[in-house]
């Protein structure tokens, strides 16, 4: 059946701010992260739908977001040499600039790049506690302070302006320094995230 305008449209022709939150499940991929686990965090942040057409919509985003990588002791292949569990905590301040399509009413896909800036980074021994962390400092740091993905997802809008999520983003370069002893590691960010949210 074929998708009318009036059916596939946004439901506002003005700028719509809002604010969202949400849960990640992140890991890094590559060939020497075969085995790793992924860790489970959040996001939370500012979100703007910008009318382009009836139908297409410019979707700029703030966010938050907690990501990393888990490694249990059974772990073997990875590039980490160790005997207990880990948690790898890389946290971002996440930029995405996407293009919405509404396919029917409210329901909506989306794609575009996204820009992420770290803002911290340790090591955590005993994740479900408040101890065994250990903070990495900058100077001692292998990851790059910059990431570029591209966010895949899909949105559903109810009438009122409360919506519900669900992407997924992939980094397109190594997250690693190219002069460090990480230069020949291909680690690349992989992050699902599901959330709720509300256009004001």
């Amino acid at each position: 059946m074929a998708l009318t305008s009036g059916s596939a449209q946004s439901d506002s022709k003005t700028i719509q701010l809002g604010a969202k939150g949400g849960v990640n499940f992140s890991k890094i991929t590559g060939d020497d992260f075969d085995d790793v686990d992924s860790r489970t965090s959040f996001n939370v942040g500012l979100v703007a739908e910008i009318p382009l057409s009836e139908r297409i919509s410019f979707q700029p985003e703030v966010f938050y977001s907690g990501q990393g990588f888990d490694i249990t002791e059974i772990d073997q292949d990875n590039v980490f040499d160790t005997d207990q569990n880990l948690e790898y905590q890389l946290d971002y301040i996440q930029v995405p600039l996407l293009i919405k399509a509404y396919l029917v009413e409210g329901l909506s896909i989306e794609a575009g790049p996204q820009f992420g800036f770290k803002i911290h980074e340790e090591f955590d021994s005993e994740p479900n506690s408040d101890s065994g962390d250990l903070e990495i400092d900058e100077d001692d740091s292998y990851v790059k302070d910059f990431d570029t993905s591209i966010a895949l997802g899909t949105s559903y809008k109810f009438d009122g302006g409360f919506f519900i999520s669900a992407r997924y983003t992939m980094g397109l370069t190594s997250i690693f320094e190219d002069d460090t002893l990480f230069e020949d590691v291909d680690g690349k960010n992989e992050v699902w995230q599901f959330g709720v949210g509300f256009m004001f």
